[in-house]
């Protein structure tokens, strides 16, 4: 049977990303943090839950995200889950889970939201790309310059 591996996280890096040489190619190691927020039944209280998750990226986005990204900025991280064993240097075994991404979208109030996929190439979303400076869009707004003859 085949399977499916997707997973999806939002978050705010932990620590800033660390670029790496493998062989011809680049690995950066992040760290996400994705919270939470729910009320407990029995007690009532709003309670908080964080997520940790590392986050591996490879090839020219792994590049960008060394280059632009640092702690506490939000991105959006789409990938494959990845389960990692290993036995540490007192012979104990030891695993984690981390994202092997596949695009990174850079998220922030007032910067315009990018993605990076595989290939290197950074798209701009194109209802961002015409919002003006000030982070401000229209709903009304019509996204061309020139008046239509009909």
């Amino acid at each position: 049977m085949a399977g499916y591996n997707k997973c999806v996280m939002v978050g705010n890096l932990t620590r800033d990303p660390e670029l790496k040489q493998v062989g011809a190619g680049n690995v950066c190691r992040m760290s996400l943090a994705s919270n939470r927020q729910y009320k407990n039944r029995q007690t009532g209280a709003v309670v908080q839950e964080v997520c940790y998750v590392d986050i591996v990226v490879w090839g020219p986005q792994a590049d960008n995200c060394a280059q632009y990204l640092q702690k506490g900025k939000s991105v959006l991280v789409e990938g494959r889950l990845k389960f990692d064993s290993w036995k540490d240097t007192d012979g104990k075994m030891r695993s984690k889970h981390s994202i092997v991404a596949d695009s990174v979208v850079f998220l922030g109030a007032g910067q315009l939201a990018e993605t990076t996929s595989m290939d290197g190439f950074t798209d701009e979303a194109p209802s961002k790309a015409a919002a003006p400076k000030s982070g401000t869009a229209f709903k009304d707004e019509s996204p061309f310059d020139d008046e239509l003859p009909f």
